[in-house]
């Protein structure tokens, strides 16, 4: 009887490992075992201020400015409507005073919308060319101000806009695009910022304090105050109550519709997905790459 013991008990032990291995929860319908995803992605992490300072002072026009900001692959990552798709960045030029110009960057939304993103301004101090950026209010939060210098002899930019011309009006609206431009789908941060990095490595362009006289702009910028009371989806730094309103009536109903294991919760300070998972070191990614809008 002895020599039957061992194996009948391996063979006992063997079928109970057996059995809690298929017992055991499985993955997405483990309510006691949570991995935390977080995603925290705002309005203004999808075009880097300094970056977009950088790229206007290496511009040859305004319409030039605008190509440079809606190719594929440049630094241009907004996605208001967060319908997968990067915004298109309307510019605008303007001016009411001597040796003082402006660029406005503003994006339609559907609906007939427009959201002032940023304005740069340039004007001329000594022999060289001031330039400020003012993000806007609504999405970089108050007082979000660069500046920089730049030698007007070397500034190929300065040239365009002390040469006679019409203020370039982008004639593009929500729809109707040029040809250059491709529906492309927002990178992840990490892909971003190594974009990013390449033209601001090296920068002079720095924060302006809050309380410097250049942080108030002396200029008329015709899309000054502008801002998208529905269609803006994305989490902003400094929403008006309407905006607030529309994304939480959105995130209401996205938050509806979630499956079994997905809960997600959200507000203007950046959003939060958890998912439940039977494993641990499992890790969710969020691929990218492109598509039609």
């Amino acid at each position: 009887m002895k020599k039957y013991f061992i194996p009948i008990l391996v063979v006992f032990v063997f079928i109970w490992v057996l059995k809690g291995i298929s017992s055991s929860p499985q993955r997405g319908n483990d309510a006691n075992y949570n991995v935390n995803v977080t995603v925290d992605s705002q309005a203004k992490d999808g075009l880097d201020l300094q970056a977009l300072t950088e790229l206007v002072k290496k511009g040859k026009s305004a319409e030039d400015i605008e190509g440079k900001l809606n190719q594929p692959g440049g630094i241009n990552n907004l996605d208001l409507d967060e319908d997968n798709k990067v915004d298109f960045i309307k510019v605008t030029e303007y001016g009411n005073k001597k040796d003082a110009y402006g660029f406005s960057f503003t994006v339609n939304l559907d609906g007939g919308e427009e959201q002032e993103i940023a304005e740069i301004e340039i004007e001329k101090a000594g022999e060289n060319a001031e330039i400020v950026t003012r993000g806007n209010e609504q999405i970089y939060g108050r007082n979000q101000c660069y500046h920089s210098y730049h030698p007007v002899t070397t500034f190929l930019l300065w040239s365009y806009l002390i040469r006679p011309h019409p203020f370039y009006f982008s004639p593009w609206r929500y729809g109707y695009y040029p040809s250059y431009y491709g529906y492309h789908r927002p990178v992840g941060r990490s892909v971003y910022r190594t974009r990013t990095r390449n033209l601001t490595r090296n920068s002079t362009v720095k924060p302006l304090s809050a309380n410097s006289a250049k942080s108030k702009s002396s200029l008329s910028n015709p899309n000054r105050g502008k801002y998208a009371n529905k269609g803006i989806r994305k989490s902003l730094s400094n929403p008006t109550s309407t905006q607030k309103q529309f994304r939480a009536r959105n995130v209401s109903r996205k938050t509806g519709s979630g499956g079994f294991g997905k809960q997600k919760t959200s507000g203007y300070g950046g959003s939060t997905t958890r998912r439940s998972y039977s494993a641990r070191g499992f890790s969710s990614g969020r691929g990218y790459g492109g598509g039609g809008k």
